[in-house]
């Protein structure tokens, strides 16, 4: 699904149909790709932070089950790991506010 993004941006980027396109055209093309670009970078962050939540999280969970005394580490860890996705979030909201 994701190859089928990329070969589709560069498929309109990389056409020289696109170079001959009326200055309307070229202005939607130019918001289009960045609504793509916001899109990509939210949901490529969120999975991302998803993937490094679970793991963490079922790290901890195994951690604290033998020292409960952990708790604070583990819960420190899996914030690192959601920071991934507001990241992405805020990359997004800038992308946006450019368009």
């Amino acid at each position: 699904m994701i190859l089928a993004a990329v070969l589709f941006v560069a498929k309109s980027i990389l056409l020289p149909g696109h170079a001959l396109a009326a200055p309307e055209a070229a202005g939607a093309t130019a918001s289009g790709l960045g609504l793509i670009a916001a899109a990509l970078a939210t949901g490529i962050s969120t999975l991302g932070a998803g993937i490094a939540v679970g793991t963490a999280g079922a790290a901890a969970l195994g951690a604290m089950s033998e020292r409960p005394e952990s708790f604070g580490r583990a819960l420190i860890i899996v914030g690192l790991a959601e920071g991934i996705a507001i990241y992405g979030l805020i990359i997004s909201i800038m992308i946006l506010s450019r368009i």
